[in-house]
């Protein structure tokens, strides 16, 4: 009998049974008063969600349309911003400001590791015409996790605008807007909010709104002034994703029944679970330090100085090291368990496990038995030793961390 599929990846994430009966209710009219209810209400949980008073725009796109917004709505063509560069999405934001006539200054940071906060201090000190910074709360291609809190502490005294991409922190990760000074704060549907890919949601601070006012607008749709009139009346400028705005009010009452806080502890809880089993399988995680608590990301055996450019050849072995494809081809064939691979240079080299959203510690148990097994499989020559207690030692971390609670 073939095990129960578990995706494990950094979004798309499974969905609760309640929010896919939500997604399969009859479709209602944007314009009509029942849609009006919906919005109004799910507003106030988003509000909870993102901590802060101001209005959240839910937006029908991915998450790079989110990134686009945000770059667009805020700065005119020829201002200045920095980008923190640490990975594929760092990159995007880099191409985005591009193809907008923004000059990025790139903060660049090597894979695998967080911003230095003093580094974000000196170039905005280098450079006093700059007027954003960009980063990733949570890097999903390598799975670092960057110091937003101390960023924004630095950014708050400046004239410049700290723009977060959450898409891969927020619903996993504390992250409260106000209260952390953040500028702008996006995300989307189908990572730690439990719904599928298509719908994306920003919040801006009263200053980003000030900035955003002036700016004048080059983009028909993503028009985010006109967004917030709307948003107050409980409607969108434009025909929204109805379905998933109705699927996001029930994944928000999953949210408000479970508490903020007790969600952030198991994620927590699952995040060192994951860290735990994988060290103890003898394998290397790639982010050792500045972690994410919704993505592990694995070093794959025989890789020299995975950390290091994999453009340098001279960096690497003759013969390359395990593949990353090869595990997660075994791992779906032969438990069912879908996880992913790197990005870029790093496809091959590195693999991703998703613990975030709608996962708990038995879908996670699964995973990584899958990737032990996976791995060997492939040819890894993991210790046998540690087949009889990775699990045992994986699990004593997740309910030490979900009983003490979680650090930031």
């Amino acid at each position: 009998m073939l095990n129960k599929m578990r995706l494990l990846t950094p979004g798309p994430t499974p969905l609760p049974e309640k929010v896919r009966l939500a997604l399969a209710l009859d479709m209602i009219h944007h314009r009509k008063p029942e849609f009006k209810a919906v919005m109004l209400e799910v507003q106030q949980k988003l509000r909870r969600l993102f901590g802060t008073s101001q209005e959240v725009l839910p937006l029908a796109c991915s998450g790079t349309g989110a990134l686009v917004a945000s770059m667009q709505g805020l700065f005119a063509p020829g201002e200045k911003v920095l980008v923190v560069q640490g990975g594929k999405f760092g990159e995007r934001w880099v191409e985005i400001a591009a193809s907008h006539g923004i000059a990025a200054t790139v903060l660049m940071v090597p894979e695998g590791c967080a911003v230095e906060p003093a580094a974000v201090e000196a170039a905005l000190q280098a450079d006093p015409e700059i007027r954003g910074v960009f980063v990733q709360l949570c890097e999903t291609s390598t799975g670092v996790q960057h110091p937003v809190r101390e960023i924004a502490a630095i950014t708050s005294k400046s004239s410049a605008l700290l723009v977060v991409d959450g898409i891969s922190g927020v619903g996993i990760t504390p992250c409260p807007m106000d209260e952390w000074q953040l500028d702008c704060l996006l995300t989307g549907s189908q990572k730690g909010l439990m719904l599928p890919p298509g719908l994306t949601l920003l919040a801006l601070s009263p200053r980003a709104w000030a900035k955003a006012e002036s700016v004048k607008s080059c983009n028909y749709y993503f028009n985010l002034p006109l967004e917030r009139a709307n948003i107050v009346k409980g409607q969108t400028a434009f025909t929204p994703a109805i379905g998933l705005l109705v699927g996001l009010n029930e994944s928000m009452n999953l949210f408000m029944e479970a508490g903020l806080e007790n969600i952030y502890r198991k994620q927590w809880a699952l995040c060192s679970m994951a860290r735990t089993g994988i060290e103890a399988m003898g394998l290397r995680l790639f982010a050792p330090d500045h972690f994410a608590w919704g993505v592990t990301s694995v070093c794959m055996p025989g890789w020299a100085d995975i950390q290091t450019n994999p453009a340098d050849s001279s960096k690497t072995p003759e013969t390359p090291g395990l593949k990353a494809s090869a595990v997660l081809a075994e791992a779906a064939a032969k438990f069912n368990v879908v996880m992913a691979g790197g990005q870029g240079a790093f496809k091959d080299r590195i693999v991703r496990v998703g613990h975030m959203g709608w996962i708990d510690w038995a879908d996670l148990a699964a995973g990584l038995h899958a990737l032990y097994e996976s791995c060997n499989a492939c040819g890894a020559g993991l210790d046998n030793r540690a087949s009889g207690d990775y699990l045992e030692k994986a699990l004593a971390a997740y309910w030490r961390a979900l009983k003490n609670g979680y650090i930031i």
